[in-house]
């Protein structure tokens, strides 16, 4: 959970917001800019100074409060299959916890001690949900269920990082989402100081990050950094089109105190349901960023199946980059809806789907949200990205 960079590495993949970051690039292109109307009257700094101060904040341990909202415009369906926006109730696994962050408002409790202690409790109402990584062990529970998920993380120390276990996915925090944008940003991206601001009672700088490209559905990014010490405090993603922005998280309270010990203890309540887990890595984890295409019924098969074994082919670069996804199923939208024998569901997810789209590629459908775009064509082919409709007709056109 530090801003450490050492620790950085161990990207949040489980934080449904951090997907954006896949859509930028390598390094930074630093653009000097300097502002602090309406905010706390701080230093000048560069963009470049700034990003310094993130890379060079040894900070590893805290304590606080954070809030998330997330507002993609998913389809209804969409929202269900992510169990309506709430977090507590039903499984204790952390997929299944986290990914709920698509959608709503969420608040939850934050704790770190270096990069073998974190908890996370997700607050919904009477009922919570923690997750903690304490040394080698990892523990879900939900309170509302009594169950409680268990997982051996032995990946720690000098050997952390290799693999993509449930513990280094730790990652709804502001901290680790503006780690994960930071990285990604690249040539592609113009980066300056925007206004000073509070957050969390702290002051802050504000990164601004934007694409160069044209075409993408991203109109900003900005990242308050504590003026102090050099952590992120909050991240806005904002729509191209305007409106509040699609994802804003931040602290709402924040103490850079070491927590109490006992803070990371868990035994599971008594009578609790307890389910050992595996790595979370496992078989199709390279095509990862992609997977929640695979949510909405039906869609499954013209991706090649649940193991996602299409073909995927990466088009463009940074806030550009569109992907390509052939399941060689030989299936389209005209099997799914001429297939009588196909399930209430898929037929919801057509309907969920705009109108239809034509280019040279031929005839296709979309679905939108207020960050991706998905075009499914009628010979089973899909193009995915933070862009718009017409950057991926352009696209389906230029590799048809």
């Amino acid at each position: 959970m530090a801003a450490n960079t050492k620790t950085s590495r161990k990207v949040a993949r489980y934080a449904v917001p951090v997907a954006v970051a896949g859509v930028a690039a390598a390094t930074v292109a630093m653009v000097p800019a300097f502002a602090n109307a309406g905010g706390p009257d701080l230093p000048k700094v560069t963009a470049q100074q700034l990003i310094e101060k993130v890379a060079a904040s040894d900070v590893q341990q805290l304590s606080g409060t954070a809030k998330i909202s997330t507002d993609l415009g998913l389809p209804k369906i969409a929202t269900g299959l992510l169990g309506g926006g709430g977090v507590a109730g039903g499984s204790a696994n952390p997929e299944d916890k986290v990914a709920q962050l698509a959608s709503g408002t969420h608040t939850f409790r934050v704790a770190a001690d270096g990069p073998d202690r974190q908890k996370l409790t997700f607050l919904d109402g009477k009922d919570e949900y923690s997750l903690i990584h304490n040394g080698d062990d990892v523990w879900g529970y939900d309170s509302k269920s009594n169950e409680v998920f268990h997982e051996k993380n032995p990946q720690t120390g000098k050997d952390a990082g290799k693999d993509h276990k449930t513990a280094d996915r730790m990652g709804a925090s502001p901290q680790k989402i503006a780690e994960e944008l930071l990285k990604a940003a690249g040539p592609t991206t113009d980066v300056s100081v925007g206004d000073t601001a509070q957050v969390a009672g702290r002051d802050a700088y504000q990164l601004v990050l934007k694409p160069k490209q044209s075409g993408s559905t991203v109109g900003s990014v900005q990242i308050a950094v504590d003026a102090k010490n050099g952590v992120p405090l909050r991240v806005q993603l904002l729509s191209a089109q305007g409106g509040k922005p699609i994802v804003d998280a931040g602290f709402t309270k924040v103490d850079f105190a070491k927590p109490a010990a006992d803070t990371f203890t868990f035994t599971a309540p008594k009578g609790a349901k307890v389910t050992e887990g595996v790595d979370g890595s496992g078989k199709g984890d390279k095509d990862h960023s992609f997977k929640a295409l695979e949510s909405f019924p039906g869609l499954d098969g013209l991706l090649g199946g649940p193991n996602g074994e299409g073909d995927v082919k990466v088009l463009g670069e940074g806030w550009a980059t569109i992907a390509r996804i052939d399941s060689g199923a030989g299936k389209g939208l005209k099997d799914l809806e001429n297939d009588k024998n196909a399930p209430k569901e898929a037929k919801q997810f057509l309907d969920s789907l705009g109108d239809k789209v034509t280019g040279k590629f031929g005839e296709g459908r979309v679905l939108s949200t207020r960050l991706v775009n998905a075009l499914v064509t009628d010979d089973g082919k899909v193009y995915v990205g933070a862009v718009t409709k017409d950057a991926l007709v352009k696209a389906a056109d230029a590799n048809k």
